[in-house]
């Protein structure tokens, strides 16, 4: 007989999840104790996010959180661990998805002017180049950003290692191979976790990689996920929490301790 699964390693996206801007606390009280908790218990915990570094960072101090994450993945990739108060890199990781990253842009560099001019052209729209994406993205409205994705992935069909990583208004073209899934799928390498010990939390488009049965046992989203995201975790059996935000968040961890 399999051995009975415990949960070992929980993974929240930020905002919109774990994090609202409409609450006050951002994040709830009762969460962040049953999180010190299981911590105590030695589950480890990922913020697993799209923001940079310097800006989640900024997010968990103004949210004044009283928990730490033991790990973070920021702008959808990158990996740093907790050591001694301090978020250190997963260098071999970050270092390898930053030349792979590369070596794609250079490849597909050519044919962004165009992608540029187009939307320009035809939208209200902030595009620009950052240090993380030679495209990126802030659309006026959500119509607008359904367009501008259709048009750009219509463009780039022929690179299947390109993908357009969106929530909400924002997006970046991004390596198909290093995402908030595949970031998980490596913390859950190096702490030798399987993903019969892995709850996985979030609400928008570039959390579905990390909301996959292939990531997580325990698979949540809050009231407020997107209905997109919300259909897709009820279809493999996930939990569709009660309330939005952190709260659910909270629901999600007391039904999967519920399951074990």
């Amino acid at each position: 007989m399999p051995a009975t699964p415990h949960l070992q390693l929980i993974c929240t996206d930020f905002d919109g999840t774990l994090h609202s801007e409409f609450t006050k606390p951002a994040v709830p009280i009762a969460l962040q104790e049953k999180i010190r908790k299981l911590q105590e218990n030695g589950i480890k915990w990922i913020i697993n996010t799209g923001r940079t570094l310097e800006d989640i960072l900024y997010g968990m101090k103004a949210a004044e959180l009283t928990v730490r994450p033991n790990y973070i993945v920021v702008v959808e990739r990158e990996i740093y661990q907790d050591k001694n108060g301090e978020y250190q890199p997963h260098s071999k990781w970050n270092e390898r998805c930053a030349a792979a990253q590369s070596a794609l842009f250079a490849h597909i560099s050519g044919r962004l002017p165009e992608i540029f001019e187009w939307v320009n052209l035809h939208f209200t729209a902030s595009v620009y180049e950052d240090q993380w994406s030679p495209f990126c993205l802030i659309a006026g409205n959500n119509s607008d950003a359904d367009a501008i994705q259709e048009f750009v992935e219509k463009k780039f069909a022929d690179e299947p290692l390109l993908s357009f990583v969106r929530n909400d208004v924002y997006a970046r073209l991004s390596h198909a191979e290093y995402t908030k899934g595949t970031a998980l799928k490596e913390v859950a390498r190096l702490l030798n976790i399987p993903c019969e010990g892995i709850l996985t939390a979030g609400d928008h488009w570039n959390d579905i990689s990390m909301l996959q049965p292939e990531c997580a046992q325990w698979v949540v989203a809050p009231a407020n996920a997107i209905p997109e995201v919300a259909e897709y975790v009820r279809s493999i059996n996930g939990f569709i929490a009660p309330s939005d935000c952190g709260l659910g968040v909270l629901e999600g961890l007391e039904w999967a301790l519920n399951d074990i």
